[in-house]
């Protein structure tokens, strides 16, 4: 089992292009496990981590309502927003400046084979790091993603997660609202929710906090969590 991960901070990075590196990283992951399969090997399989802050975009699962976006493509135009239609779970969400969306592209079985297990720590990461800070980060029933004040009128998601997953090889992934502007969920109806807010961890804080901060957090948090080692 290969427990080390390659990890990558791309930046800031067109959905699109990142969407078709990822598409390439996973169905590499695949074509070795196939192989393994059809030839009785057992060739290491990789795994890889990626971070990136992505242009104002709006992008619905496969699950998702199209209802939930609120604009039309005037409105998208004025707002320099663009809209994809995806293949991950979950329903409508919003990446842009000042959210680190992370990409974990796993095999899984180098890990473990519980895809609810791999969803509650990835909620577990943002959790430890809420705390380090003060907050209380908590998971919200039947919810996936990281929120705060749950079962209260004030319940307030700060991460969201979509994942997909084919012979327990993962991508896609979590989107935490660090800086961002959150006057971009008005457009939507996130995650198809229509009772519960939206926040970061600066409108929490009433400060920026220095993303790169936040991105070591991250990688300490899923290494223990993981059990994993990272490689640039």
């Amino acid at each position: 089992m290969n427990k080390k991960v390659t990890f990558i901070d791309l930046g800031r990075k067109d959905y699109k292009e990142t969407w078709e590196q990822q598409e390439q990283l996973f169905k590499d992951i695949l074509d070795i496990k196939i192989r393994n399969r059809r030839e009785a090997l057992n060739l290491e399989t990789p795994n890889y981590l990626l971070f990136v802050e992505h242009p104002h975009v709006y992008t619905l699962g496969k699950s998702g309502d199209l209802e939930n976006l609120l604009a039309n493509e005037v409105l998208l135009e004025k707002i320099g927003a663009t809209f994809y239609k995806i293949n991950r779970g979950g329903d409508i969400t919003y990446h842009g400046p000042g959210q680190i969306v992370g990409y974990p592209i796993l095999d899984l079985e180098n890990f473990f084979t519980d895809i609810h297990k791999y969803l509650r720590f990835l909620e577990e990461i943002f959790i430890n790091i809420l705390a380090d800070y003060g907050l209380k980060g908590e998971r919200s029933p039947g919810e996936t993603g990281v929120w705060l004040d749950v079962g209260t009128p004030f319940a307030r998601k700060i991460c969201a997660l979509g994942v997909r997953a084919s012979r327990w090889v993962t991508m896609h992934g979590f989107a935490f609202n660090v800086n961002t502007d959150l006057g971009y969920f008005d457009h939507i109806i996130p995650c198809g929710i229509n009772d519960k807010a939206v926040t970061s961890l600066a409108a929490e804080l009433k400060r920026q906090v220095p993303m790169e901060e936040i991105k070591t957090k991250i990688k300490v948090a899923f290494a223990s969590l993981f059990q994993a080692t990272f490689k640039d």
